[in-house]
């Protein structure tokens, strides 16, 4: 059951999109200041002079040999990189984002995907970077470890993955594996961005990614000025069957993200807490009196879960369920995808998450 439950909230977590996200401007302001970092502008197209591109490339080359500790083992890398793939949720995004364009990537197993099996926001760093057609693994269902071989990789990138210690060994068989650094799927969007980043000789890059995109959060949520300290949770319920349903912790990105957005973990979530490696929490209906601090939910579905929880008289003492603030991500559009950051995805749908956080605020009573 556990192992069943972890696949339906891993799916749920990583298949992630409101089709009106589109803040493609502020990404692509963030990626180029990225990718310009410490370099020389010589023209108003914003190209680096070959001095500045030769310094970043040396300053990189400089980082090598290098040794990587994570959770699942260490590796050696011996030096950059130029063959570079990238597997599961969010790791694609990082060579992306620093200008690389990955040899081959896992495509997206949640949210409105194009043709290539793409998120907008990756779909569109391709398309930045002068590619149509990238080479796109269909692993949803396994790691296609030919395919990932057949790229003849220098290294893999999957510092926010899941990966079991029998998938890790086989993949090492093909190249150095950058796993995460602790828990599995707990990895943080900036550590997801730091740790792929370093491990291509970029980790100043990445932390400078890292950087902008933090002040980027600050400055859009200068807007909502309510929003900072809110008690929000994240749910996940099946309206079907109300009477069990999980809480992600804050060592599922999607909750952690909160953080990032000046929103509080509710203190009856926190006690519900035993196993501080999980990234859920399981909860009765029949204990759901003790959320009584959550002033916001968030959750997947639609305004019918709202209703039948309004009409359950066990979510009766929640103030989220009284007064329906709820943020309701529909996964066929992009924020339900978005709601799992990646350094590409958040200057995406920013602006649309914050605004439908601050909705739900305006209706705490």
């Amino acid at each position: 059951m556990k192992k069943q439950l972890l696949s339906v909230l891993t799916a749920l977590a990583l298949t992630v999109g409101v089709t009106a996200c589109g803040s493609a401007t502020e990404a692509d302001t963030i990626n180029n200041e990225a990718n310009m970092a410490e370099n020389e502008v010589v023209s108003d197209s914003g190209e680096a002079t070959n001095a500045a591109i030769g310094t970043q490339d040396s300053e990189a080359d400089s980082s090598f040999p290098m040794t990587i500790e994570h959770a699942l083992g260490t590796i050696v890398i011996e030096e950059k990189p130029e063959n570079v793939v990238a597997i599961a949720w969010g790791n694609p995004d990082v060579p992306l984002a620093l200008g690389i364009v990955p040899a081959g990537i896992s495509e997206a197993n949640f949210g409105p995907r194009d043709d290539n099996g793409l998120l907008a926001w990756t779909a569109k760093a391709f398309e930045d970077l002068g590619v149509t057609e990238p080479n796109v693994f269909v692993d949803t269902d396994g790691w296609d470890y030919e395919a990932i071989a057949d790229c003849d990789p220098d290294v893999i990138l999957a510092a926010y993955s899941g990966l079991s210690q029998e998938e890790y060994d086989r993949l090492s068989e093909i190249a150095p594996v950058v796993a995460y650094p602790g828990v599995a799927w707990a990895t943080t969007w900036q550590e997801e961005t730091i740790n792929d980043a370093a491990a291509l000789g970029l980790e100043a890059e990445g932390r400078a990614l890292v950087d902008k995109t933090e002040q980027l959060i600050a400055d859009k949520l200068s807007a909502y000025p309510d929003l900072e300290g809110k008690k929000v949770a994240f749910f996940w319920l099946s309206e079907d069957d109300l009477g069990t349903f999980y809480i992600y912790t804050n060592n599922d990105p999607r909750a952690a993200f909160l953080g990032d957005l000046g929103l509080v973990t509710p203190t009856s979530v926190l006690n519900l807490i035993e196993d501080n490696d999980a990234f859920y929490v399981t909860a009765s209906a029949e204990n759901a009196d003790l959320l009584d601090d959550v002033d916001i939910i968030i959750t997947y579905g639609a305004e019918s879960l709202v209703t039948a929880m309004q009409n359950d008289g066990r979510f009766s003492k929640i103030p989220a369920v009284n007064n329906g603030a709820f943020v309701l991500l529909d996964s066929n559009e992009v924020l339900a995808a978005a709601s799992t950051p990646t350094i590409l995805s958040i200057p995406y749908c920013i602006d649309d998450y914050l605004k439908a956080l601050n909705d739900a605020a305006e209706k705490i009573q």
